[in-house]
C-alpha cells in the first residue's frame, strides 16, 4: 500500500487533493498533515473523514524534529506539499511567517524525504505545489511557460520561489525525485473568504461594500479548484521526475469584469433587482506591489499528462456561488473573531 503525505490538506486546495486522493484510490494510505491555523478546516474533509484508507496530523511543517519523527514512524512513499501561507496582503504585514512556513517548512519536509529515501528512491515523489505569482507580473501581452525567469515582486511570491529553488536543489544535489507544478488563482468551493470571490460573495449576502484595489484593471487566469486537484493527480501519477508542469484555466479576467459577473450570479440567486450588488462596488488604495497580469500556458501538462480544465469559468462561478450559499454555516464560522479583525484591519480607512 501506497503511503502517500498530503500537507495542508485541511486548506481550500489541499481539502479538494485529499477528497480526490481518499476517493479514487482505496488502495493508498493517505495522510493528511495540517496544523489547523485560520485557513485550515477539518469542515471541509467532514464527508471523507471517516474513511479507512484517511489519516488526520496535526502538526506543524515548521517543526523539523516533529516532520523527521512522522517520516521515520510512517514510512511514506509520497509526498504532495501544498501547505504554505498564501495570502498577498498577509505576507505584506508579516513577512517573516511565510519565511517560516513557506521556505523552512518545505526545507524540513525535504530534509525528512531525504535522510528516509536515501536507501531507496525507486517509487517515491515528493511533489511541490507552487504559485504562478513566482513568474512576477506580465505587461499587456506574453505568457508564463515552464522556462519563465522567476521576478517575484511580493514576500509570499518570493517565499514560493525560494521555495521552488530548494526543491530543485535537491533534485540536482541530492537526486531526490521530485516534480513541481506552478498554478493560477484558483476559485471554488472551502475557499477562506480573504481572497476576491469568496470575499465578494460574503460581503454580497451581508450586503457589505466590495474592496476592489485600485481601479480593477489587475488581471488574473482563473482555474475551478477540483480541475486543479485532477491537474494534481495526473502530475502525482503520470508526471516526469525533475519536471515542472504550469497549470492554468486559459481563462483571464480584469478583476472588475469577474466582480460584475460574480455581481449579477448574486443577485439572480439571491432575487434581487438586478445592479443591487454592484452597487456595493467601493475602490480602495492599491496593493504595494501589485502585480498587473498573470497568465499561463498550460500546453505542456495538456501534451504530456492529457489534462484540461474541465469547466468554463462562468459554470464554475456559479456552482461556487451555490456552494456557499447552501453552506452559509460553514462561511458564517470561518468569518467570526479573530477574522473579522483582520479584515477590518486590511480594509479599513483605505478608500
Amino acid at each position: 500500500m501506497k503511503k502517500i503525505l498530503i500537507t495542508g490538506g485541511a486548506g481550500f486546495i489541499g481539502s479538494h487533493v485529499v477528497r480526490m486522493f481518499v476517493s479514487k484510490y482505496p488502495e493508498y494510505q493517505i495522510y493528511n498533515l495540517d496544523c489547523l491555523t485560520y485557513a485550515g478546516n477539518l469542515e471541509n474533509l467532514k464527508d471523507i473523514e471517516n474513511s479507512s484508507n484517511y489519516v488526520f496530523i496535526k502538526g506543524d511543517i515548521k517543526d523539523s524534529e516533529f516532520i523527521l519523527t512522522l517520516f521515520e514512524k510512517h514510512q511514506f512513499s509520497g509526498v504532495i506539499h501544498l501547505a504554505a501561507e498564501s495570502h498577498v496582503d498577509r505576507s505584506i504585514a508579516n513577512p517573516m511567517e511565510f519565511v517560516l512556513t513557506n521556505v523552512i517548512g518545505t526545507v524540513n519536509l525535504l530534509n525528512a524525504a531525504r535522510w528516509i529515501w536515501k536507501e531507496n528512491t525507486t517509487d517515491k515523489l515528493f511533489y511541490h505545489v507552487s504559485t504562478d505569482e513566482v513568474y512576477g507580473s506580465l505587461g499587456d501581452d506574453g505568457i508564463f511557460t515552464e522556462e519563465t525567469s522567476y521576478d517575484p515582486r511580493s514576500p509570499y511570491s518570493a517565499s514560493k520561489a525560494s521555495s521552488d529553488h530548494f526543491v530543485r536543489a535537491y533534485y540536482h544535489t541530492y537526486k531526490l525525485p521530485v516534480v513541481l507544478s506552478n498554478c493560477s488563482n484558483n476559485y471554488g468551493p472551502n475557499q477562506f473568504p480573504e481572497k476576491l470571490i469568496p470575499l465578494c460573495i460574503n460581503n454580497i449576502i451581508n450586503n457589505n461594500p466590495l474592496p476592489v484595489y485600485g481601479k480593477g484593471e489587475n488581471i488574473r487566469d482563473w482555474l475551478y479548484v477540483v480541475d486543479h486537484a485532477r491537474a494534481i493527480d495526473a502530475i502525482f501519477n503520470k508526471g516526469k521526475i525533475g519536471e515542472t508542469y504550469n497549470i492554468g484555466g486559459h481563462n483571464e479576467w480584469k478583476n472588475i469584469d469577474l466582480i460584475r459577473v460574480l455581481c449579477a450570479i448574486m443577485d439572480n440567486k439571491l432575487e434581487r433587482d438586478f445592479g443591487t450588488s454592484e452597487k456595493l462596488i467601493t475602490f480602495v488604495s492599491d496593493r504595494a506591489g501589485h502585480d498587473l497580469r498573470y497568465a499561463i500556458d498550460a500546453t505542456k501538462i495538456k501534451e504530456e499528462l492529457g489534462w484540461l480544465p474541465s469547466l468554463q469559468f462562468e459554470e464554475g462561478l456559479v456552482k461556487t456561488v451555490e456552494w456557499y450559499l447552501q453552506n452559509e454555516d460553514w462561511l458564517k464560522n470561518v468569518t467570526s473573531g479573530s477574522y473579522q479583525k483582520y479584515y477590518h484591519k486590511q480594509y479599513t480607512n483605505r478608500q
